[in-house]
């Protein structure tokens, strides 16, 4: 496994900075105001705007967008931010639908970002699952995303929109990254049932990929969500791992060090 660093910045539901090796990366852009946004029958509320604006971001590498189709994962103002980002990453469809200068990845793909004095960052397209078995028509394709350093996928697991499943098993299978930034809060839209992780599957991830720490995100913001991130905390805490969940303070850059066997928190600014 590769020692590497790397800093989050939490803006907001899972629009998250990442920067690693040399690369800046955001997964789902999202930074609207509080408003409601009805489609399709369902009205989504956003209860907070974003930690920060677009303009504090800086200049993007890459953009991880684990689905186009839902505004807690791309609302107008993330839509707006594409324009001004050299490539996106999402799923085939929709990449078709936003077109410029994204790129539809299916799961299991890998792709290769390059950066000066020689670096590159392997990118693999992951398989998610939106909800419950059956539910796939009404909410659409999703991806997530590994980051791999030195092989694909040995450092990070970006998990898109998904409950635990047998696709998120098949990564575990397959990889090894020592990070995994999930997209928890237990969404409930359309009835009762989740459509992002809860606390269980983020303890089953947990228990999939024993050498990884664990990041919750998409926790807080929006009216459907049920669980925020100290309830997520609380259920690491509850069961002895709270030595591998690092929750994120919003608008604050954490910045993590992975070593042979260890990871250590290095710096948290406001």
């Amino acid at each position: 496994m590769p020692a590497f660093d790397t800093t989050l910045t939490l803006v907001g539901g899972p629009t998250v900075l990442i920067e690693i090796g040399g690369f800046r990366l955001l997964t789902d852009p999202t930074f609207d105001p509080p408003g409601a946004y009805p489609r399709g029958g369902v009205t989504l509320e956003k209860t907070s705007g974003p930690a920060l604006p677009p303009e504090a971001i800086g200049p993007l590498d890459t953009v991880l967008l684990s689905h186009d189709q839902h505004a807690d994962n791309l609302d107008d103002a993330g839509r707006a931010l594409l324009g001004t980002v050299a490539r996106t990453f999402t799923t085939v469809v929709g990449a078709g639908r936003l077109g410029g200068s994204a790129t539809g990845l299916s799961p299991f793909e890998t792709v290769v970002i390059e950066g000066g004095d020689g670096r590159r960052l392997f990118v693999t397209a992951t398989p998610a699952r939106h909800g419950p078995p059956g539910i796939e028509p009404i909410t659409g394709e999703v991806i997530g995303f590994l980051l791999g350093i030195e092989a694909p996928g040995d450092a990070v697991y970006v998990s898109g929109d998904t409950v635990w499943y047998e696709g998120v098993a098949a990564i575990a299978r397959r990889f090894s990254p020592r990070l995994l930034i999930l997209n928890v809060g237990s969404a409930q839209a359309r009835g009762a049932f989740h459509v992002t992780m809860d606390a269980n599957d983020a303890l089953e991830a947990a228990a999939a990929f024993p050498a990884a720490t664990v990041v919750g995100v998409h926790t807080d913001g929006w009216a459907h969500f049920k669980e925020d991130g100290d309830a997520l905390a609380a259920a690491f805490r509850a069961l002895g791992l709270a030595d591998r969940y690092v929750q994120l303070a919003p608008g604050a850059a954490t910045a993590l060090r992975f070593g042979d066997d260890a990871v250590e928190a290095v710096r948290k600014d406001a």
